[in-house]
């Protein structure tokens, strides 16, 4: 049965155009071709992308941080109630009103302990400015090298200036070195990024961030598999653009160089809508959907390709929408908080406390405020992802 379906799924007359099958792509006449069999090696690799990533955030990011200034924020100390706890990490962070009322008879606290132990608890959970700014000094690493990396890769090559070329003698297109390693790089550093989720800060547009990254690595995959290499590449150099960016310009927002990092971001801002709305879709879409059915019939594999672009390009409209929405607001004085902060409305008035709160605090062991003020004017995390967040409260 496994056979069966193994067969039926790489049946060369899906993935490949008329009149060719997987024999064609074999290596031959000096040419080499990436194999299906070469993406194995992208898990070990995103295990390896963690650790480097752990490393990298111990030992360089945190010292660079502490000397910018950025510190550790203290642990907040909160009343451990076994009911309460087991509702929050259960049922829900932000229980519903009418539920305040039998919480308080199970803890046997009054309701408006029940909601500042809450208030709390949000508090002690929410990502410092310290962790947010490891994370971004890890991804800004990488998409400046990558991109580094993919200029030096294609600068000197005819279909990095003429998208014509992309096509020309299809598929008998030898896979370069620096094609190969581009590839393997990217796809685990994209894939280290799917493992990470569980512990990096997340953000509302969490699964935004999950369907960029799981449509990547599809289309990235897919591409290795059938040789679309030479659009693959550029397809990643214009993603690498604007992260650079965007990951430098939250890193001086978290440092509090507040002008040097809103003047980036409004470069990061032109940046991305011109590579991922005008470049993306007019020439790297305009590419896939219109050249290739010059040379061959159109086929399941580049509907298949061709729809997970529009995918992506999807993804560019919708944070592209918050970027100008967040400009627009920024430009006329009115933006007071986060479009798209990793931090729920609901909290906002976690970061400051209750004129009575501090009578009640020893009830619930805590001796300290509910929270520190975070970065003002915070950008949240884009994968692509990516994300966009510029804020006036807490990010």
């Amino acid at each position: 049965m496994f056979s069966v379906l193994y067969d039926w799924f790489w049946w060369d007359r899906i993935w490949l155009p008329v009149n060719l099958t997987w024999t064609d792509l074999e290596d031959s006449e000096g040419r080499v071709y990436a194999k299906a069999s070469h993406l194995y090696v992208i898990v070990p690799y995103a295990f390896v992308c963690l650790l480097i990533r752990y490393v990298f955030e111990r030992w360089i990011a945190t010292p660079f941080a502490l000397s910018v200034g950025i510190k550790q924020r203290a642990h907040l100390k909160v009343e451990h109630v076994p009911v309460l706890e087991l509702y929050y990490t259960c049922q829900s962070r932000n229980p519903a009103q009418g539920d305040f009322d039998g919480l308080s008879k199970k803890s046997s606290l009054s309701v408006r302990q029940v909601e500042r132990w809450f208030r709390k608890r949000r508090a002690r959970d929410r990502p410092g400015v310290l962790k947010k700014f490891r994370e971004a000094s890890w991804r800004f690493v990488f998409y400046l090298l990558a991109f580094i990396g993919g200029l030096i890769a294609l600068y000197d090559k005819e279909w990095f200036y003429d998208t014509r070329e992309v096509w020309t003698g299809f598929p008998k297109q030898s896979m370069l070195e620096s094609q190969y390693w581009y590839y393997i790089l990217e796809m685990s550093f994209y894939g280290s990024l799917l493992f990470s989720f569980a512990f990096d800060v997340k953000r509302k547009d969490f699964k935004e961030q999950i369907i960029h990254h799981l449509a990547t690595l599809i289309l990235l995959s897919f591409s290795w598999c059938v040789n679309y290499i030479r659009i693959g590449t550029l397809v990643m150099l214009v993603h690498d653009a604007s992260d650079v960016l965007l990951e430098s310009a939250k890193l001086l927002n978290y440092a509090q160089w507040e002008k040097t990092s809103l003047a980036l971001f409004v470069v990061f801002a032109v940046v991305f809508i011109v590579t991922r709305l005008i470049i993306f879709p007019f020439w790297l879409i305009h590419c896939t959907w219109v050249y290739p059915i010059q040379h061959y019939p159109a086929f399941f594999g580049y509907y298949f390709f061709n729809v997970m672009l529009v995918v992506l390009l999807c993804l560019h409209i919708f944070w592209a929408y918050l970027i100008l929405r967040m400009m627009r607001k920024f430009i006329f004085g009115t933006l007071t908080r986060d479009e798209r902060s990793d931090v729920e409305e609901e909290d906002e008035e976690d970061s400051v406390p209750s004129e009575d709160e501090s009578e009640e605090q020893h009830k619930l062991g805590n001796g300290s405020a509910v929270d520190e003020k975070e970065d003002k004017n915070g950008f949240s995390s884009l994968s692509p992802p990516e994300n966009i967040c510029w804020s006036k409260t807490v990010c």
